[in-house]
């Protein structure tokens, strides 16, 4: 297979050729038409076990796509069932800071999308911005902050997936986001509500840095999620995000912060986010 280049710029209107090569390659392998997609974060790969019937496609094996780099994503799109419902499933993702341009960390979701999903959840591995939100913490995302810099709309649009000018008023569907406390209440965990900062990430933030998020208001910061969302919208796909936080900000705890922290807490934490997804997609309208 020949080398990707990962930073070469993809505007929106090369999406739909890029995205029919992608369709083709799935279609290949599955007929499945997933009801849902659902990107997992760091740490979090485990809810892929419960799938059944499951094709599993690595992203090298797909037009376009490189080999996932970051740590605790085992980098394969998967088409199954959970609970008998299809779905869709990202095992790891692009991010930025692996040199990928927006237009392709945006294009799973932009297939699950192509591929029948009209709703995709996003999870992620977040630091906590609020005090009051522990190491653990599982938060329903209700807005957010991209301090990326970037954008996947950047370039000459594809009127076909969506508007040149989407609205972001509601990116997080609010149905969605009342799902998935309801879902919480009936496997008895506990989810929080917050924004989402959205970094380009790969340091973790400085203790002056986490002050500055905090008072804009965020309550979990990232290095993910944001373009997504905003590639999801574009394309008229719902949203529902929720973060885990795996550890305090910067400054915060008084000690400094690893990968190894993140990759614990979400084995940690895992299992109780796993049954929240598992019900909320269940019960999807």
């Amino acid at each position: 297979m020949t080398d990707i280049d990962r930073a070469r710029p993809i505007p929106p209107s090369e999406q739909p050729a890029r995205l029919a090569a992608l369709e083709a390659a799935v279609r290949g392998r599955t007929d499945l038409v997933p009801r849902a997609g659902i990107v997992l974060g760091s740490g979090l790969g485990s809810l892929a076990d419960g799938l059944s019937e499951a094709v599993a496609i690595p992203f090298g094996d797909l037009p376009g796509w490189p080999a996932a780099t970051a740590p605790g994503h085992a980098g394969r799109l998967l088409l199954g069932r959970l609970d008998g419902v299809p779905v869709a499933m990202l095992q790891g993702r692009f991010h930025l800071y692996e040199g990928n341009d927006p237009g392709l960390v945006v294009q799973p979701v932009l297939l699950m999308g192509r591929l029948g999903a009209r709703t995709v959840v996003l999870t992620n591995a977040a630091g906590g911005l609020n005090p009051g939100f522990g190491a653990g913490t599982l938060m329903v995302i209700s807005d957010h902050l991209n301090l990326t810099g970037r954008t996947p709309l950047m370039g000459p649009n594809a009127n076909e997936v969506g508007p040149r000018f989407p609205d972001l008023t509601e990116v997080y569907a609010p149905a969605h986001r009342e799902r998935l406390h309801a879902a919480a209440r009936a496997e008895g965990a506990r989810l929080e509500e917050g924004i989402y900062v959205g970094l380009l990430g790969p340091t973790y933030e400085t203790p002056a840095e986490v002050r500055m998020f905090r008072g804009l208001g965020g309550d979990a910061v990232g290095m993910s999620t944001v373009l997504e969302a905003i590639a999801c919208r574009w394309a008229g796909i719902e949203v529902a995000g929720i973060s885990l936080v795996t550890n305090p900000g910067a400054g915060y705890s008084g000690h400094p912060l690893s990968h190894e922290e993140v990759l614990a807490a979400g084995a940690a934490a895992g299992p109780a986010l796993a049954r929240v997804i598992r019900r909320f997609v269940r019960e999807l309208p």
